[in-house]
């Protein structure tokens, strides 16, 4: 009986212990690593606060890095650094699936867990991709400018050529198909710069040989900040303004009313999600050579949604609120 004590007692002591010192399956060793464009964008630093909020529950170490301008090569040129510190797992937004598709597959058949967030490489061996459903995001945003605009207008939107890009305009353009009086005047490609968008929309604005445009759309993070500006400095006020994501200018403009309303993602999801499942992986490793994305039997999905909303000037304070709590303000 007294072994037995003792061996409770032991046991007593080391539960305490692992409380107080943090047993974990995981050590500071670890290493989570997210590679993007565009990485000085408020829209990745939301994603780094989410990566920093997993990372510090799992007590492991994380790192954002990418070109801080739209450059699909030194994003693969990064990547590939990357690759070379063998961290546990890479999540990585893909700016040209055709220059990071044979990337990622390289990593992965050197056993690093790959997991595309924001913009997908869907032919690559990824394991699955976290992020948004963009054709809903697209279709989304359609109502809301077939509702502003009753059904008629010109609507140019600023892109840049990125699959999740082309997937939000196709989901807008399924709208428009029911409306024929709306017409798409041009997909203004930005190159990565949204001062190009306060220059188009400033053409269009004060060029009389334009066609009159009556809704300005953005479907990426960046662009939406520089239309509303274009046309405030105009001093236009009947056209239509519709953003993209949610970093707090965008909101404060929406709050304003110079942006009508602003279609948001949820970056710091998709990050804090993905350093999890990455860490999952690590700790229970499979075999990253197999097809999964055809197997019926797979430990992975191969699609996790993380959700798109709506804000305008209803629900623009409650976003606010909440990106101030997320951040600690």
């Amino acid at each position: 009986m007294k072994a037995i004590g003792r061996l409770v007692l032991l046991v007593s002591v080391a539960v305490t212990l692992c409380a107080l010192i943090g047993c974990s399956r995981h050590d500071n060793s670890e290493r989570y690593i997210l590679v993007t464009v565009n990485s000085k964008l408020p829209y990745w630093q939301t994603a780094a606060t989410g990566m920093s909020k997993a990372a510090a529950q799992y007590g492991v170490k994380y790192d954002v890095r990418g070109p801080e301008s739209w450059d699909p090569q030194a994003e693969v040129t990064e990547f590939r650094n990357v690759v070379g510190l063998k961290p546990a797992g890479i999540l990585v937004s893909v700016a040209d699936t055709g220059l990071m598709q044979p990337e990622i597959d390289k990593a992965i058949d050197q056993g690093i867990p790959v997991i595309t967030i924001d913009a997908d490489a869907p032919a690559s061996r990824r394991l699955y991709f976290i992020g948004t459903d963009n054709l809903k995001a697209g279709r989304l945003g359609g109502d809301r400018v077939v509702s502003k605009l009753h059904g008629k207008g010109n609507v140019v939107f600023y892109s840049m050529p990125q699959t999740n890009l082309e997937e939000r305009l196709k989901g807008y353009k399924d709208v428009f198909a029911d409306h024929p009086e709306i017409k798409i005047v041009e997909v203004f490609n930005i190159r990565g710069d949204a001062g190009n968008a306060f220059d188009r929309t400033t053409h269009y604005l004060t060029d009389k040989t334009a066609p009159k445009v009556d809704a300005f759309v953005c479907l990426e993070a960046s662009a939406g900040k520089d239309v509303a500006e274009a046309v405030r400095r105009q001093n236009v006020h009947d056209r239509l303004i519709v953003a993209m994501d949610a970093d707090e200018a965008t909101l404060n403009l929406v709050k304003e009313g110079v942006i009508d309303a602003t279609v948001a993602q949820k970056p710091y999801t998709m990050a804090y999600y993905g350093l999890k499942a990455l860490d999952d992986v690590h700790h229970y490793p499979v075999d990253l050579k197999k097809d999964w994305a055809g197997n019926s039997f797979s430990p992975f999905p191969a699609f996790v949604e993380t959700g798109v909303s709506l804000i305008d000037k209803v629900n623009v304070d409650q976003w606010l609120q909440q990106k101030s709590e997320a951040q600690g303000k």
